[in-house]
């Protein structure tokens, strides 16, 4: 890295007392971006202050950071919004590292072992039927109820490798893996509930006038992998006390996906020594907003 000279002697002042000194010098590290993290790593194994350490460690989480902010915000405004792209941005608030080739191709065998068992014959539900028994059967992907000590439920990366998430984490592969395959299948927010409806081949959201449960054929819970009928969340709607309006079954957009995604994950931090990162998580929200 160039500027060798310039970052050895910013790195002499980080122990600095003086905290108005000390925030200059951070302002000037994080100005290099992350490619000086290799540099503050390689500082933090040769320091033996734990003060001097947390200071690197925030130096070093604030430059992943604003990386972050800045690939969300190209992902937000692209119109290629890849569902999978984005819960793994998510997932890199925790893991910073991640590594997105080892789990596209996960995805991938999951997605050919599914494609080798398909054939046009298949009706949609024979379809569900062979996916949720590869995805929750042969690769025991399994769910949990939504439990905020778990950050790991809402990170992809750790869902895949843990075969294990909740709704809305299994309900992102699940997705994933119907757009893979051409089944129109897609996340919808039902109350207290994400689930996953199976439309009509012909069913665009943009364009249908009407109501959108009347181009759904049936619904999978990604929990669990289970098809449920439209008497089945007629009457879980009514245990809610909820009607069933058109937006309860229309798909959710995958920017608004990844927004729900974050703001579950934001509930995580609700200890008090973790507020800063909540309100870290939440700013990513706004990006979407």
């Amino acid at each position: 890295m160039n500027h060798t000279r310039e970052i050895n002697a910013l790195f002499t002042l980080i122990d600095d007392p003086d905290q108005e000194v000390f925030t200059t010098v951070s302002e000037r590290i994080a100005g290099f971006g992350k490619a000086i993290i290799p540099n503050l790593e390689n500082l933090w194994e040769n320091t033996f202050s734990q003060d001097v350490q947390e200071r690197i460690e925030n130096l070093i989480h604030r430059l992943h950071y604003t990386d972050l902010v800045s690939d969300l915000t190209e992902w937000s405004d692209s119109a290629d919004d890849n569902l999978l792209s984005g819960a793994l941005l998510v997932a890199k608030y925790n893991y910073p590292d991640l590594e997105s080739a080892a789990i596209l191709q996960d995805i991938e065998k999951i997605r050919k072992n599914v494609w080798l068992e398909l054939n046009n014959f298949l009706t949609p539900l024979e379809q569900a039927n062979v996916l949720s028994s590869i995805l929750y059967n042969y690769y025991s992907l399994k769910g949990n109820e939504v439990d905020y000590s778990m950050k790991d439920d809402f990170c992809l990366n750790k869902v895949l490798s843990r075969r294990k998430g909740n709704a809305l984490s299994n309900g992102i592969i699940y997705q994933v893996l119907c757009g893979l395959l051409d089944i129109n299948a897609k996340i919808i927010n039902i109350p207290r509930h994400f689930i996953i409806a199976f439309y009509h081949t012909d069913y665009n959201p943009s364009s249908f006038i009407g109501h959108p449960q009347d181009k759904i054929h049936f619904y999978v819970d990604g929990t669990t992998g289970q098809a449920y009928s439209h008497l089945d969340i007629e009457n879980y709607l009514k245990k809610m006390n909820a009607n069933p309006i058109p937006g309860y079954f229309k798909p959710l957009s995958n920017k608004r996906i990844i927004q729900v995604l974050l703001e579950e994950l934001s509930n995580c931090y609700d200890k008090p020594y973790e507020l800063e990162k909540q309100t870290e998580v939440l700013k990513l929200v706004e990006i979407l907003s």
